[in-house]
């Protein structure tokens, strides 16, 4: 894993309450240049197939997992849970030594019935735990409905997914068409530290899915994570990502899930620094990275000391805020309002959800002036994405705007910086019907590291 940090600013004031924000970037490692076998690897589905299933959504669902089938080898493991108000196990999770059974099984499905999401997904995780290896599991939870039935709230599902994670089993969520729940689809995406996925129509699903086994298949690293322990001097840390999180004391623990194969990610940290005596140079905090690297499964961690200088208040009068990180702040801020409105939209709050949009495309335009030509890309595409959303919230497309305003900002927090995995399909922030180009991604490269 190749680590870097960027700090915003050179120096604070002595004796003066100051913020230090700090852009760290992650590579993950490359794929293994030797040739042999991969190890195999573990995908547990838990598919959607309730009555409102049946207009095309399972005919196109089921297509995809068939090509699914195609691309995992017979060491790999592969599991497919159906729901509706029951639970059926229509392929027991284990080693994929029959395809052509599997796909039988799979063609087999039909729609029928109501919406128990709660009762699929937590056998889904039975099977998954049953069959993982110390690589662990993958599931994908496939649904088009409001859940009607068993558990439903997502605050509870949310933790369930986190206590999977923690058990080794990451969760995926893909909202199918327009009348599912995206609460409960992005807590349970958010607690499993997987993707919160959106598609409208069954060409999207389809990608959706298979960017889903790309990513699997291409993994390069495992549960990682970042733990940030505070200087005495330092009050308190904010990660503007949108990821778990768990404080005790002066730590800091992030969880930062699964990298593939030389994929970069961008994380935003925001120290609060009280006003600090001394001059010189001063600690912030140390940051540790820990990672599982494949296939050897072997632990990583690597330690970044974060420093600064305390300099005379004329000094730091003059200092200049470097672009990059400033840019990026404002980028992961708009994604906190994005994920605001969202919440208004799915609550009907029209108005409260358009002053958040408005506000949002205040700050693109805002940081826009200033932004590294490197960044404009992003910017430019986030201008297109907002306009999008602005304009489906006004034509009443309630419920497509609530789901895509809630996929697009997880995506670009929880994964900010991230390429996409080297085949066609998975994450997209792409608006789903016109306006907006797909996202990805930073064009360029970073700048150097400072103040380390």
């Amino acid at each position: 894993m190749h680590i870097t940090a960027h700090l915003d600013v050179d120096v604070v004031a002595v004796e003066t309450d100051d913020q230090l924000s700090v852009l760290i970037e992650l590579t993950a490692p490359p794929a293994p240049a030797a040739a042999g076998p991969r190890p195999p690897q573990t995908l547990q589905v838990v598919l959607d197939r309730s009555g409102s299933m049946d207009e095309g959504r399972l005919d196109g669902a089921k297509t995809a997992l068939l090509g699914l089938i195609d691309r995992l080898d017979p060491q790999d493991n592969f599991g497919l849970v159906a729901f509706d108000d029951r639970v059926e196990l229509t392929v027991p999770a284990g080693r994929l030594t029959d395809k052509l059974a599997v796909k039988r099984a799979v063609a087999g499905l039909h729609a029928r019935g109501g919406t128990d999401l709660s009762a699929g997904y937590l056998r889904g995780l039975q099977e998954a735990k049953r069959v993982a290896g110390e690589g662990g599991a993958r599931l994908l939870l496939v649904s088009d409905g409001h859940a009607n039935a068993g558990v439903t709230d997502p605050e509870a599902l949310g933790g369930v997914a986190a206590k999977a994670y923690a058990d080794k089993v990451t969760s995926s969520t893909l909202g199918f068409g327009l009348g599912y729940d995206e609460r409960l689809m992005s807590a349970i995406a958010r607690g499993g530290m997987g993707n919160e996925l959106f598609a409208e129509e069954a060409d999207t699903a389809s990608a959706q899915i298979a960017g889903e086994v790309d990513g699997l298949l291409s993994q390069t690293a495992q549960a990682a994570s970042l733990q940030i322990t505070l200087s005495p001097e330092v009050r308190a840390v904010q990660i503007l990502n949108d990821l778990p999180v768990t404080a005790t004391g002066k730590t800091v623990l992030a969880e930062l899930g699964a990298f593939y194969a030389d994929e970069t990610r961008k994380l935003l940290l925001v120290f609060d620094i009280p006003a600090i005596a001394a001059l010189g140079l001063a600690q912030v905090a140390t940051c540790e990275f820990t990672w599982v690297e494949l296939p050897g499964l072997t632990q990583h961690t690597v330690t970044v000391p974060l420093h600064v200088n305390v300099v005379p208040g004329d000094q730091a009068a003059g200092r200049v805020a470097d672009p990059v990180v400033r840019t990026e702040l404002v980028y992961l801020q708009v994604q906190k309002i994005k994920r605001r409105a969202s919440e208004h939209l799915s609550e009907s709050s029209v108005r409260k959800a358009l002053d958040e949009i408005r506000q949002a495309q205040r700050a693109v335009d805002d940081v826009l002036k200033d932004a590294p030509d490197f960044l404009r890309a992003d910017l430019d595409e986030e201008a297109s994405s907002l306009r999008y959303l602005a304009e489906q919230t006004e034509q009443g497309m309630i419920a497509r705007a609530a789901k895509y305003s809630s996929s697009d900002s997880a995506y670009k927090s929880r994964s900010r910086g991230r390429n996409l995995p080297p085949a066609s399909g998975g994450p997209t922030n792409e608006p789903p019907s016109g306006g907006g180009t797909p996202g990805g991604g930073t064009p360029g490269g970073p700048q150097a590291p400072r103040n380390l």
